[in-house]
């Protein structure tokens, strides 16, 4: 068994290897009022919104030409490279885009009773439990509440994700009401009660 895995997967590397690091190859647009430029640790980049950092990995060259950011491989025979040379693409074309128009998560509350408050920069959530519950933003992040949905915002794509996972897992989603926080569209799949399986059970 372990064999046939390894013969798949080498076949898959000799047949999509080659185009598994395509989105690498695409230069990053500097959109407009944004500023870009490398460092000793890395590469900076700056707009309206605010200012990101990222130090990039080994193996993987960053140029600034013309206006756009450009990227390639050292060397191609790494094992890692071709996954970074992706990746480090992937980060700083969101990081252009977070200091120029920003990123937000928004999640929904579902429930007799629950609801949410901003109170200064902390986030007070109503969720059933015997005390409210206080969640304190990290730099970067900001908190707000309209119609019973919470809002969270940021120019850094990653803690604006990281931070919507850690505020739904307080009161994830149960599958029987549906009650909890969900992110905004989320389709929970319902399971039956009890008392539904019994009237199932009659028929």
């Amino acid at each position: 068994m372990k064999l046939k895995k390894r013969i798949w997967g080498e076949r898959f590397c000799l047949k999509f290897g080659k185009n598994m690091s395509k989105i690498g190859k695409k230069p990053v647009d500097i959109k407009e009022g944004v500023t870009v430029s490398m460092e000793a640790a890395g590469i900076k980049v700056n707009g309206p919104k605010g200012t990101l950092t990222f130090k990039i990995p080994q193996g993987i060259s960053v140029k600034i030409l013309n206006g756009k950011i450009e990227f390639s491989e050292k060397n191609q025979e790494a094992d890692n490279s071709r996954a970074l040379f992706g990746l480090t693409r992937s980060i700083i074309s969101n990081m252009i885009e977070g200091v120029s128009l920003g990123f937000e998560k928004k999640l929904e509350l579902s429930g007799v009773g629950y609801r949410a408050q901003v109170s200064g920069e902390d986030l007070i959530l109503f969720l059933g439990f015997s005390h409210p519950v206080k969640i304190s933003p990290d730099e970067g992040i900001k908190f707000q509440v309209a119609d019973n949905a919470i809002i969270i915002s940021g120019i850094d794509k990653a803690l604006v994700g990281n931070t919507a996972a850690k505020i739904r897992a307080i009161r994830p989603p149960e599958p029987y009401k549906g009650k909890g926080i969900k992110y905004q569209g989320e389709i929970i799949r319902r399971k039956a009660g009890k008392a539904a399986k019994a009237v199932g059970g009659l028929k």
